[in-house]
C-alpha cells in the first residue's frame, strides 16, 4: 500500500491514497499505523478517497461534503472517526496538490463536518474555512494536577478552552482530562490557553483520541473564539508547541491559516 506523511506545525498524519474505497481500514491497522515504534507514526490517519466512493451515510449537517470530489476520512491514532480536524484538512489539502488530484489554488475538501473551502496563500501557507463556532456554555476539565474551567465549543467536534493565569508549560496534560459525562458524552479536546501579547496566544492541547499533540488545528480555533468577546472580529495569532498559526474571526466565520507540508512517501505491509 502506498502511503505518505505530511504534517501541520508538528501535528502529523499518516495519508493513504485510497481514491475509489477499496481500503477497509480498521482501527486496529489505524493504530498500528499510528505506533511510532511499530508503525509508520502519526497523531492520526488521513484516507484520501472520493467522495461518491467513501461508502458511508453523512449525517444531514455534513451533506455539503458530498459536492466536493475529494473526502478527508480522518481517524485519531486510537482507531476512532473523527468529526473534523482543522490542521488535517491543511494536510490532505496539500497532499491533493502534490499528488496531482486538484488544480489551482481554490477547492473544497469534504469532511464529516460538510464541505470545507481550502485556499492555497502566496506564501505557501493554507487556509481553510472553518465555518461557525458554536459557543455551549461553561464547563472544567479535572487534570493530573489541577481542575480548568473554560468554554465548551463545538468546531464541528468538541472542544473545552480553558484560559490559565500561568504559563501553559506548567499545565500538567500527561493523563486524559477528566470531563463532565453530560455535557460532554462522547469527549472532548481540552485546550489551555492563555494571552501572551495583544493578539498572541500560547496553548496545549489534549485531544480525544490521540492525547496530547504539538498542534491541534480545531483546537487552535476553539481557544482563539474563546479568547474573543461576544459580537467582535479578532485575528489571533496562535503559538502551539509546533509552530503558529492565524485565526480569523468575523462575520463570514473562521479561517484557519497555516503551514502544511509532505515530507515523505512510500510503501508499507501494514494495510
Amino acid at each position: 500500500m502506498r502511503f505518505a506523511k505530511g504534517h501541520g506545525t508538528e501535528n502529523d498524519f499518516v495519508i493513504l491514497p485510497d481514491p475509489d474505497g477499496e481500503l477497509d481500514l480498521t482501527e486496529e491497522t489505524v493504530r498500528l499505523l499510528c505506533d511510532r515504534r511499530a508503525g509508520i507514526g502519526g497523531d492520526g490517519v488521513l484516507r484520501v478517497v472520493r467522495t461518491r466512493a467513501l461508502g458511508e451515510g453523512l449525517a444531514p449537517s455534513a451533506r455539503t461534503a458530498e459536492r466536493a470530489e475529494w473526502f478527508m476520512d480522518y481517524r485519531n491514532s486510537d482507531g476512532s472517526v473523527a468529526e473534523m480536524c482543522g490542521n488535517g484538512v491543511r494536510v490532505f489539502a496539500r497532499y491533493l496538490l502534490h499528488a496531482g488530484y486538484v488544480e489551482g489554488d481554490r477547492f473544497e475538501v469534504g469532511t464529516r463536518d460538510g464541505a470545507k473551502q481550502v485556499t492555497v496563500e502566496t506564501d505557501g501557507d493554507i487556509t481553510v474555512g472553518m465555518g461557525l463556532v458554536e459557543m455551549q456554555g461553561s464547563s472544567s476539565a479535572e487534570l493530573a494536577r489541577q481542575v480548568v474551567h473554560g468554554t465548551q465549543i463545538s468546531v464541528g467536534n468538541p472542544h473545552l478552552a480553558c484560559e490559565v493565569p500561568g504559563p501553559v508549560s506548567e499545565v500538567d496534560l500527561s493523563v486524559p482530562p477528566v470531563l463532565d459525562t453530560e455535557a460532554f458524552p462522547d469527549g472532548a479536546n481540552v485546550e489551555i490557553y492563555n494571552e501572551v501579547a495583544p493578539g498572541v496566544l500560547e496553548m496545549r492541547v489534549h485531544e480525544r483520541g490521540s492525547g496530547e499533540t504539538r498542534s491541534c488545528g480545531t483546537g487552535i480555533v476553539a481557544a482563539a473564539a474563546a479568547a474573543t468577546p461576544p459580537g467582535e472580529n479578532a485575528v489571533w495569532r496562535v503559538r502551539v508547541p509546533g509552530g503558529e498559526c492565524t485565526v480569523t474571526l468575523d462575520a463570514d466565520g473562521v479561517r484557519l491559516s497555516g503551514p502544511a507540508v509532505v515530507v515523505a512517501e512510500g510503501e508499507t505491509s501494514l494495510v
